[in-house]
């Protein structure tokens, strides 16, 4: 492995490290105005939610490496500290590139880049019509983490007041995120996009206390077949299977057939029974998996 000191390599090149390791980066696309009422749109990956209440979401606008000059986004925050920041799915994802663009002052990027402005309800910028939510906020603090290139400034701003389009919602008016084409930054040009055949759940119930890794049977933890996501989610149940229900499980045609094949081979016998709990695992069917590992402990 390769150990990179910040200190011996320039700005730029630990930019790239950190900017393509620390990804997908979800965008800010910022839309603010200056004292005099002109209309800036521009795109930041150095963005994420953190906190719920009072709801707040930071972005931040880093000083340009190569000349140490600060953008006009944060020009116009530190004027006006109002921002719309509005969620960038795959369908703008093209023309929100272009707002990255360097205008001059006072160049609108909503017309430069083909964007509807709508009048926000609560602050002066507008959002933008064709994002898929946008988050109206009031600028709390602008934090300067340095004063050199590459310095970030992070715009803590407290949400107060979200549209989202209609079509998103669940009849809780929940967003489905699986109806969300949500864009994401990577390395270089490179971005991301999330769709419903990318997307997976990981059972987490927060009222319940997984039994941990130390607590798996030495022969699930040392599987040959298991891997580190698939003990994850074993070590994340509450207790396991009783023998009534490892011997039921015995008695099933898929499982009874492996305990006859492999009677004498235990180190068979165990390889076909975690991969025939693995399937049920990637199937989200966890106490069975279960009841299938431990037949090897009872057999």
């Amino acid at each position: 492995m390769t150990t990179i000191d910040p200190k011996d390599v320039s700005t730029a090149h630990f930019h790239s490290v950190l900017l393509t390791a620390v990804a997908p980066r979800p965008i800010a696309f910022a839309s603010t105005i200056d004292e005099n009422g002109n209309v800036n749109l521009s795109p930041f990956s150095f963005f994420n939610a953190f906190s719920a209440n009072p709801p707040i979401l930071v972005f931040s606008p880093a000083r340009r490496v190569r000349d140490n000059t600060t953008k006009h986004t944060l020009d116009n925050i530190l004027k006006v500290p109002e921002v719309v920041i509005n969620i960038v799915d795959y369908p703008i994802v093209e023309q929100m590139s272009l707002t990255s663009t360097e205008y001059g002052d006072g160049v609108n990027e909503f017309v430069k880049a083909g964007f509807t402005e709508v009048s926000s309800e609560h602050i002066r910028p507008p959002r933008v019509k064709e994002s898929p939510v946008a988050f109206e906020c009031k600028v709390l603090e602008v934090k300067p983490l340095g004063e050199n290139g590459g310095a970030g400034n992070l715009v803590i701003c407290e949400v107060v007041l979200a549209h989202v389009q209609d079509h998103l919602l669940t009849t809780d008016h929940k967003i489905d995120p699986t109806k969300l084409e949500l864009v994401a930054r990577m390395g270089g040009n490179w971005y991301t996009k999330t769709s419903a055949d990318t997307m997976f759940e990981i059972p987490k119930p927060l009222s319940t206390m997984g039994i941990g890794f130390d607590q798996l049977p030495e022969s699930v933890r040392h599987s040959q077949v298991l891997t580190g996501n698939h003990l994850g989610r074993l070590a994340n149940v509450e207790s396991l299977p009783t023998k009534d229900e490892i011997l039921a499980m015995s008695k099933t045609p898929e499982v009874s057939a492996i305990l006859e094949n492999f009677g004498d081979d235990e180190e068979g016998m165990d390889r076909e029974l975690h991969l025939l709990a693995m399937q049920y695992l990637e199937a989200g069917q966890t106490d069975t998996a279960w009841q299938i590992l431990l037949q090897s402990e009872h057999y």
